[in-house]
C-alpha cells in the first residue's frame, strides 16, 4: 500500500550560480533569446561571448543590449569562433536542424531551443550528429530543469500516487493577427510552441504510448488552430491532452493515481506550486516556489554547463531519446489531424511510433 508522505520533498536542483562558467554563443536574437540571456546573466556565472543573426545589425544591437563582446552576421562565423564552448540555438523552428548542424559541425556543444526539430526524423539526425562528434546536445525544454519538476520526479519515484491511471495537461493561449505562431512558413500553429509541453509531460509520466487518437481544427491563417489527443499507455493508463491558439486555457497538468493525485496549477510548465492530494480524503500537501516565469530559464543553462564540465554528452533530466519520443507522438498527432508544415511531402512526416 502506498504511503502518503508527511511533507513534499525539497528540490535537489543545485544552485545555478555554482555551475562551472562556460563561454556561450547565441544563434538568433528573438524573444526567447532575449529572455534566456537576461536570466542566465542574472543568476549564473555563465559568460556570453558572441551572438549571431542573419542580420548583422540585429546581432550588433543584441550584443550592445546585453554586453556581449562579439557579434556576427552569419551563424557559420560564430560556430567557427575559438572563444565559444557551447552554442544556444534560438532561431525559428524551421531553422533548428540547420543551426544545430552548423554548431555541431563547428565542434561546439549545443543546446537547441524546443522543439529539437520539426519532427522525429530531424531530432534523430541531430542526436546522431552529436554522438558522432562526441559533443553534448540537449533540447532546451526548460520545464524539466526547474526545481518544481524535480519535486514531481521525487513524488513519482516514491510511489505515493499508487498506480497512475490518468494524465491531464493543456496549454492554450490567444494570439493576435500577425504573430509568428500564425505563419505557415514558420511551421506555425500551437503544436510545436505550446503543445510540446503537454505532450512531453504526458510521455515523461506514461512512457511512449501504444496508441494515439487525435483530432485537429484549422485556423483561418492557414495553420492548425487547436488539437486534442488521447494517448494510451502500455499499462492502460491514459493521457488526455489539448493545445490551442484560439483562446486562453487553464494550462494546468494533473497526474492521477489510485492512491493520490498530483496537480500543477497553471502555467504548469513554468515555476510554481506542486499539490499532492490523498484520494478520498482531501488531505493535501503543497510545495510552493516563486512564480518567476521565464526568469527561470537559467536552470537549463546551469544544467548544461555542469554536464559538459563532467564530460557527459546528454542531460539525464532531458535525454535526447525523450525529445525524439515526444516528436514521434507529435508526428502521429499531426498525421491524424492532417497538420502539414510547408515544404513537407505528406503530413506529419517523421518516424513511426515503434521506430528505433
Amino acid at each position: 500500500m502506498p504511503t502518503f508522505p508527511g511533507a513534499l520533498p525539497a528540490p535537489r536542483t543545485p544552485a545555478p550560480e555554482d555551475a562551472p562558467a562556460l563561454r556561450w554563443g547565441v544563434l538568433g536574437t528573438g524573444w526567447i533569446a532575449e529572455r534566456f540571456v537576461r536570466s542566465v546573466q542574472r543568476h549564473t556565472r555563465q559568460r556570453f561571448t558572441a551572438v549571431a543573426s542573419r542580420d548583422a545589425t540585429r546581432a550588433r544591437e543584441f550584443a550592445d543590449r546585453h554586453g556581449i563582446p562579439h557579434f556576427y552576421g552569419s551563424y557559420e562565423e560564430l560556430a567557427a569562433a575559438a572563444d565559444i564552448d557551447v552554442v544556444y540555438v534560438a532561431t525559428e523552428h524551421t531553422a533548428h536542424l540547420a543551426c544545430a548542424r552548423i554548431a555541431l559541425e563547428g565542434g561546439k556543444h549545443t543546446l537547441v531551443e524546443k522543439p529539437l526539430g520539426l519532427d522525429a526524423a530531424q531530432a534523430t539526425e541531430i542526436a546522431h550528429l552529436a554522438a558522432e562528434r562526441g559533443l553534448f546536445c540537449a533540447e532546451a525544454l526548460w520545464s524539466f530543469f526547474l526545481p518544481r519538476f524535480d519535486v514531481v520526479r521525487q513524488v513519482l519515484d516514491s510511489g505515493a500516487l499508487g498506480d497512475i491511471r490518468t494524465v491531464l495537461a493543456d496549454h492554450g493561449e490567444h494570439f493576435a493577427a500577425g504573430h509568428r505562431i500564425l505563419r505557415p512558413d514558420l511551421a506555425g500553429g500551437p503544436l510545436l510552441d505550446l503543445g510540446t509541453y503537454p505532450v512531453a509531460f504526458a510521455v515523461s509520466v506514461l512512457g511512449a504510448p501504444v496508441e494515439v487518437l487525435a483530432s485537429a481544427q484549422p485556423h483561418p491563417a492557414g495553420v492548425n488552430g487547436q488539437t486534442s489527443a488521447l494517448l494510451q499507455g502500455a499499462d492502460g493508463a491514459q493521457g488526455i491532452l489539448h493545445t490551442t491558439l484560439f483562446s486562453d486555457t487553464p494550462t494546468t497538468a494533473t497526474i492521477a493515481g489510485t492512491h493520490a493525485t498530483l496537480h500543477l496549477p497553471g502555467p504548469f510548465y513554468q515555476p510554481g506550486d506542486v499539490v499532492l492530494t490523498l484520494a478520498g480524503s482531501g488531505t493535501r500537501l503543497t510545495y510552493t516556489e516563486p512564480h518567476t516565469s521565464h526568469d527561470a530559464l537559467h536552470f537549463e543553462a546551469a544544467e548544461v554547463a555542469r554536464r559538459i564540465a563532467e564530460g557527459r554528452l546528454q542531460s539525464p533530466l532531458r535525454p535526447l531519446r525523450d525529445s525524439v519520443t515526444t516528436l514521434k507522438v507529435m508526428d502521429e498527432i499531426r498525421r491524424q489531424g492532417d497538420i502539414q508544415f510547408q515544404g513537407e511531402e505528406g503530413s506529419g512526416a517523421g518516424l513511426p511510433l515503434d521506430a528505433a
